[in-house]
């Protein structure tokens, strides 16, 4: 589905399912795209994450409820998904800076949260620096964990960090593998991808691995292997000090990039930053790359 429509689609799902819906999966599945794919892309073009715009939604709509009607606080609550009075009113007083006994006096004290309309807008200015590359599959070896969609730009680079200090610091000043982890981390390059992957983990959460090709070899306690199918791969190249350069790049993509791309459509369940082994992340001309799965339309 052409990226700009599934953002669409998802928008009006969630228009007409908005006191239904579970799980961000459950949109996705509508509109027929991997939940990390939906759910990033999403977040990037309205600055939302999907759970975030439902809760929004149902609480613009409580809030409405309140000042329109004399149905007990209790009943609104439960029809808009929270378990406890408590917990709603916490929400609602977060979002509305007025509870709802105040909204209920006072209707204007509430904060409107309408429907997004998506629109796109061609801009000028430089063009995206990309190849499409088919590619064998392959093996990736490194650390993993969960990530929400809610936070992850702020949570994984704490991860690299901790793995970096824990792990890699002594073999980055040039100091021989005091133990079999650090010789995996040396073997196999572990560091130069960073690796999403939408098929492991509880919903709402992806799987993201500090990651190297496998080469071979005893694999470490701590340590996990993951099979990167056959694909066709859209090289993005980032030039700049990390994060910011990968993550202007990833923002281009979602938003310039994919709406309205006549010839290419999202495919697969990952997507890598592949990162430079040379130079200093933090040099305005360090590079790295942004990689997602394609398919040709």
């Amino acid at each position: 589905m052409e990226w700009t429509t599934c953002i669409k689609g998802a928008i009006n799902y969630m228009e007409n399912h908005l006191l239904d819906i579970q799980t961000p999966k459950e949109v996705a599945d509508h509109v027929y795209i991997s939940p990390m794919y939906l759910q990033r892309g999403f977040q990037i073009m309205t600055g939302y994450s999907i759970s975030e715009y439902i809760r929004n939604r149902r609480l613009y709509h409580s809030a409405l409820e309140l000042a329109e009607n004399k149905e007990k606080i209790i009943d609104i609550a439960y029809k808009y998904g929270y378990e406890t009075p408590e917990s709603f009113t916490k929400a609602f007083t977060r979002f509305h800076g007025a509870t709802p006994s105040e909204v209920r006096k006072n209707r204007h004290l509430m904060k409107p949260f309408h429907p997004l309309r998506i629109s796109i807008v061609i801009q000028g200015g430089e063009r995206m620096d990309f190849t499409v590359d088919k590619m064998a599959g392959f093996k990736i070896i490194g650390f993993s964990k969960e990530f929400s969609f809610e936070n992850p730009q702020e949570e994984i680079p704490k991860f690299w960090d901790e793995i970096y200090e824990k792990y890699c610091q002594g073999l980055f000043t040039g100091n021989t593998p005091a133990n079999e982890i650090e010789q995996a981390v040396y073997d196999n390059r572990i560091g130069e991808f960073g690796v999403c992957i939408d098929d492991i983990g509880k919903d709402g959460n992806f799987l993201y691995m500090i990651a190297g090709r496998y080469m071979g070899g005893e694999i470490p306690p701590g340590l996990e292997i993951y099979d990167l199918p056959d694909s066709e791969w859209a090289k993005f190249k980032c030039v700049g000090a990390m994060p910011d350069a990968i993550q202007t790049v990833n923002a281009q993509i979602w938003k310039e990039w994919l709406p309205g791309n006549a010839e290419y459509e999202l495919a697969g369940k990952y997507n890598i930053e592949w990162y430079s082994n040379s130079g200093n992340m933090t040099d305005a001309d360090y590079q790295s790359e942004v990689w997602i799965p394609v398919n040709k339309k």
